[in-house]
């Protein structure tokens, strides 16, 4: 199952951060991650801070896009303590390891995203997630290091592993796959052209409705089938106009 979880540290600033992280994977049984355009990497610091998990460290695929990094992700997953004009389904840690374990043991591929130490994740990146996860933090000191940041959320999809085995055994696959988050990127391109040609969407005051219309398609969990179904009807409004 933790397999299926894809780990992805957006521009992370300081090499140790990174190489600590590798040793918060490897201790709790994770093993697919991406570093997405990362400042100083590889690194020496990097390699050091990774004592024990240097397989895991030289295993991470580094890429310079976002698509990229969640490229067959049905979810993505942003862990980010700041309140953001993106309004996104709030999780803690436990409740997002629940949700993400439940699309690994169909043999989906999920993210979760963390942003850079000092800003966090990107609005971009924020566009792209389907849920934000929140660590309950001191309010008084809420920064938390990010290796920190990884350690907890490995910790709980570790736990919530562990307890699905208990509770599930032998893990069915689903009937129907969930579409990805690069099919889904291709059908909000879409769903915003014909949108201009009916005249619903109007670029020169576009009024947030595509953010809007993504949160509103993010919360049905779409299924493949199910955005063909939609991608079908919007190449009819196309060919009508």
């Amino acid at each position: 199952m933790l397999q299926n979880i894809r780990v992805v540290l957006e521009g992370t600033s300081h090499p140790g951060n990174i190489g600590a992280a590798a040793r918060a994977l490897k201790t709790m049984g994770l093993s697919q991650w991406v570093l997405l355009s990362p400042m100083e990497f590889p690194s020496v610091v990097a390699s050091a801070r990774a004592a024990g998990a240097v397989d895991v460290l030289e295993a991470v695929q580094v890429v310079d896009h976002l698509p990229q990094a969640i490229s067959g992700c049905v979810q993505v997953f942003g862990v980010s303590a700041r309140s953001r004009h993106i309004s996104l389904p709030l999780l803690d840690p436990r409740e997002a390891a629940g949700k993400m374990l439940k699309q690994a043991v169909q043999g989906e591929t999920v993210a979760l995203l963390f942003g850079n130490e000092r800003v966090g994740l990107s609005n971009e990146a924020l566009q792209r997630c389907q849920f934000q996860v929140q660590i309950p933090s001191n309010p008084a000191f809420s920064s938390l290091n990010l290796a920190a940041a990884v350690q907890v959320l490995s910790y709980e999809l570790r736990m919530a592993a562990l307890q699905s085995h208990l509770i599930n055994g032998v893990c069915k696959k689903a009937q129907e796959p969930l579409a990805q988050v690069d099919e889904l990127e291709h059908f909000y391109t879409h769903l915003q052209r014909v949108l201009q040609q009916v005249a619903f969407l109007d670029p020169a005051k576009p009024m947030n409705l595509m953010p809007k219309l993504r949160r509103l398609f993010a919360r049905t969990a779409l299924e493949r089938t199910e955005l063909n179904i939609l991608r079908g009807i919007l190449s009819a409004v196309e060919k009508r106009g």
